[in-house]
């Protein structure tokens, strides 16, 4: 008999979900468009499950010109009235105008990179339990602050800590999680 591999509590047995998790959650990113991609698919989920922002990524990757800064920032009304008809992408006004006015915060940036990785926490967490994980730390509501007043919107301190996960900046992989070590790895080897 096979073995499962120990997952985090949060990742179902849908397929999508474990590939995401065994194979992107958690992995440091250090590029200005991946970074600004995972952060708005980050906001497009307030309110609702990452399986369904992992079902409709490749689409949105298409309607959102695959997350080009420059084509979103000179986006408008035009863009957005056709994302508001698409029913393969997020669906929400604000959410879709933020997609817009965060590429061109980005823009105004000399180094959107190191802005981000300013908020990686200097001291090492890890978890035991899925119950343990914060919603928010200290870090993402800097983080928020700093990105509001740079002006950006849906990045408020929740989202901010989604995205540190998802990015690499915090490893909240639980200890017995299989991909915990490996995170670790490559997170202390990007420092």
């Amino acid at each position: 008999m096979v073995k499962e591999k120990k997952r985090c509590g949060w990742c179902t047995t849908d397929p999508e979900y474990i590939a995401y998790h065994d194979e992107e959650w958690g992995v440091p990113i250090r590029d200005s468009e991946a970074l600004y991609k995972l952060l708005m698919l980050e906001g497009m989920q307030a309110g609702l499950s990452w399986l369904t922002i992992l079902r409709k990524r490749a689409a949105m990757e298409k309607a959102f010109f695959k997350f080009d800064l420059d084509r979103l920032a000179n986006s408008g009304d035009k863009e957005i009235s056709q994302w508001l008809n698409n029913p393969e992408v997020i669906r929400h006004r604000g959410k879709l105008q933020a997609l817009i006015d965060n590429a061109r915060a980005v823009g105004t940036m000399d180094d959107f990179v190191g802005f981000i990785w300013q908020f990686e926490p200097l001291k090492r967490r890890s978890y035991i339990s899925q119950s343990d994980v914060p919603a928010s730390t200290p870090e993402s509501s800097e983080m928020s602050k700093a990105l509001k007043k740079a002006g950006f919107k849906f990045v408020g301190p929740t989202i901010c800590y989604a995205f540190m996960q998802s990015a690499g900046l915090v490893n909240d992989h639980i200890k017995e999680c299989w991909r915990f070590e490996r995170c670790e790895d490559l997170q202390t080897s990007g420092r």
